[in-house]
């Protein structure tokens, strides 16, 4: 009965403690753990007396005894030990609580809002999505898909993915993207009515899809390289379009020659859907990067984002290194 209502006043006195008398609290567990006050005073950083003075002065606002010493050795008391059983789930509490923040440090969370051209949309950032968001459940995507060159500062995006030449200097930018090609192409049908151009000069004959640049309020001008320079070239055509998949819709009709990247028009050129011309005078450039504002430390989202991007692009280099040694090894076998 009398332990009953020691117990009963543990529990009432522990409701009324401080907050920092959780320390005394920590202490004892301790304590009753290393039943010495010198191993305990050694882990908590204190000296042996202060621990002791400590554990008086907790058994004082308790009201209970609960540790027995003598000359060699401490144990914890009836009292001490029922007070040891109330404190281990809780402070196990707290453990697991500690634990589950750091793997939110670990395992980020919020929104990342990327602006991104089309094709770097669909060539970067959709084939990643599936195993970012298993990776990442807690991240949030937002991709707006436009061919402008915003300021993702004053639009509130956290980066954004462009060609490094079109980088302003005052945001940092990352390679994400492999070396790009063009291609000019058309379909057979637009070939049966005019012979395929040979030189650049030849374009000025011939019907070409252009493409309208939103950032620029003009037709973007075709980028070639001819004897060692670069050349740009404005042509002229029966339409005009600002979308990537209209314009291989107008080239798989028949509509004119269509200036694109090399691996849109991959699929159709090895169906034979589509037809290349012009191939010496397109030159390799660099691919994309994505690029955000200067910042000491960067959001945990954007970061890990910005590494899946990364991965990404070490994973298209092997495979491309791969692919090239595969095709050295079938010249050399013939």
């Amino acid at each position: 009965m009398e332990l009953r209502s020691q117990s009963i006043s543990i529990v009432e006195s522990l409701s009324e403690m401080k907050r920092h008398d959780l320390d005394d609290l920590a202490a004892f567990a301790i304590v009753a753990e290393e039943r010495s006050f010198t191993r305990a005073a050694a882990r908590l950083g204190m000296s042996s007396s202060g621990v002791s003075h400590m554990m008086r002065l907790l058994e004082a606002r308790l009201g209970v005894r609960l540790l027995a010493r003598t000359t060699r050795s401490v144990a914890t008391t009836e009292a001490g030990e029922r007070l040891l059983d109330t404190l281990r789930p809780a402070f196990a509490e707290i453990d697991r609580g500690l634990q589950s923040l750091g793997e939110l440090r670990e395992k980020p969370s919020g929104t990342v809002r990327i602006t991104a051209g089309k094709h770097a949309a669909l060539s970067l950032v959709a084939p990643i999505l599936p195993r970012f968001h298993t990776d990442y459940p807690d991240i949030r995507i937002e991709l707006i898909v436009s061919e402008r060159l915003d300021d993702i500062v004053a639009s509130r995006f956290d980066a954004g993915i462009r060609f490094g030449e079109r980088i302003d200097r005052d945001m940092i930018g990352v390679r994400i993207g492999p070396d790009l090609r063009a291609a000019v192409v058309a379909a057979p049908s637009y070939f049966a009515r005019r012979p395929p151009p040979l030189t650049l000069k030849d374009l000025a004959n011939h019907d070409c899809v252009n493409y309208h640049m939103p950032s620029a309020g003009r037709p973007y001008l075709w980028e070639f390289e001819e004897d060692g320079r670069d050349v740009e070239v404005s042509v002229n055509g029966s339409f005009v379009v600002n979308d990537l998949e209209m314009m291989i819709s107008a080239a798989l009709a028949g509509t004119g020659l269509v200036y694109l990247f090399e691996d849109v028009a991959r699929e159709h050129l090895e169906s034979g859907r589509l037809v290349r011309v012009l191939e010496p005078y397109c030159k390799p450039f660099s691919g994309y990067s994505i690029y955000y504002p200067s910042r000491r430390q960067m959001p945990p989202a954007l970061s890990a984002f910005v590494e899946a991007l990364r991965s990404n692009l070490r994973a298209m280099q092997d495979q491309a290194a791969s692919a090239a040694g595969i095709d050295a090894m079938s010249i050399t076998n013939r």
